[in-house]
């Protein structure tokens, strides 16, 4: 176990590595930069003005050169200054970590506590009215863009209230954060769970059919001890994959949720940023998620030894 993790981690030291190659590079092959910009903006273009900005901002020097200066910068916790808003990289993008990670988690939340139950039932319960009703609940979640449901939501919201839900940046109890982040949290995650659920449904259908659920129930087990004990404990592995995938997925993923409901996280920062070309801000912002995309990963490889004994990293 020990030498597979210590391969593990080698390779996601590599991986991210790589990944910060071809983010700085494919960055910078995209036409233009922030100079062109604000001088775009401004309505004249003065070379040595130009040429004065890009050497202050250090984007006239070779390719290779501004990577070390990043590369080497992040490693030591030094992002860098953006910009547009001449702030360190880091004081403008931590604040924000926060907000992104909350409306991630509950959302994630919101699709295992919805979706694996009703995945469930919807398996046990297959034929029937109900699996129908579910099936189509799921389909739904699967076919509405979150941008669209978003929208629904705060139309909703207007017409039944007279108001839109308000983001509250500074919530003082564990109500008001739920509050705060609940709507947001329940459009993006709807389509996490309908997807959760189909996965859960398609695995326990293969697991309900194996010889030792109709062993277990032939010794006169419940049903509740067959579907949850024996038949979800080894139908929940791909359940796993995908929920580690949509983990990674919502971080970055949050970009139309967070621009609909007005929510300064991550991803709509992030947007910002590319707008303006603000390349201290995108490289780091795209490195963070990077890292998360491939702890989720390793998080995913290790619960597989977890919740199925069968499975050991061994030499």
């Amino acid at each position: 176990m020990f030498a597979y993790l210590v391969r593990r981690l080698f390779l996601m030291l590599v991986t991210l590595f790589g990944i910060s190659i071809v983010i700085f590079f494919l960055l910078r092959i995209v036409p233009g930069n922030i100079v062109d910009i604000l001088f775009a903006a401004a309505g004249y273009v003065d070379p040595a003005d130009k040429a004065n900005l890009e050497k202050e901002l250090g984007i006239d020097r070779p390719l290779i050169v501004q990577y070390w200066h990043w590369i080497s910068g992040f490693l030591r916790g030094d992002l860098g200054y953006s910009y547009v808003s001449e702030k360190p990289a880091l004081q403008e993008i931590l604040p924000r970590i926060p907000i992104t990670a909350r409306l991630a988690g509950l959302a994630l939340l919101f699709s295992a506590s919805i979706g694996i139950p009703l995945g469930v039932i919807s398996a046990v319960k297959q034929g029937t009215k109900l699996d129908y009703a579910l099936r189509v609940v799921s389909l739904s979640g699967l076919s509405l863009p979150s941008f669209w449901l978003g929208l629904l939501i705060l139309t909703a919201s207007v017409a039944m209230f007279g108001q839109m839900p308000i983001f509250n940046p500074n919530p003082q109890t564990w109500l008001e954060a739920f509050a705060t982040y609940a709507v947001p949290a329940a459009a993006v995650g709807f389509r996490s769970a309908a997807l959760t659920m189909r996965i859960t449904r398609s695995s326990m259908l293969e697991v309900l059919r194996q010889d030792y659920i109709r062993t277990a129930r032939a010794k006169g087990a419940s049903e509740t001890a067959v579907n949850y004990h024996h038949a979800l404990k080894n139908a929940i592995l791909p359940v796993i994959t995908v929920i580690g995938i949509e983990a990674a997925f919502l971080i970055g993923g949050l970009i139309v949720t967070e621009t609909v409901f007005n929510i300064p996280g991550v991803a709509r920062f992030l947007v910002e940023a590319i707008r303006w070309r603000d390349y201290p801000i995108v490289q780091n912002l795209v490195m963070f998620i990077a890292v998360v995309v491939v702890f989720a990963n390793f998080t995913v490889d290790m619960l597989y030894a977890v919740f199925d004994p069968r499975i050991r990293y061994t030499d």
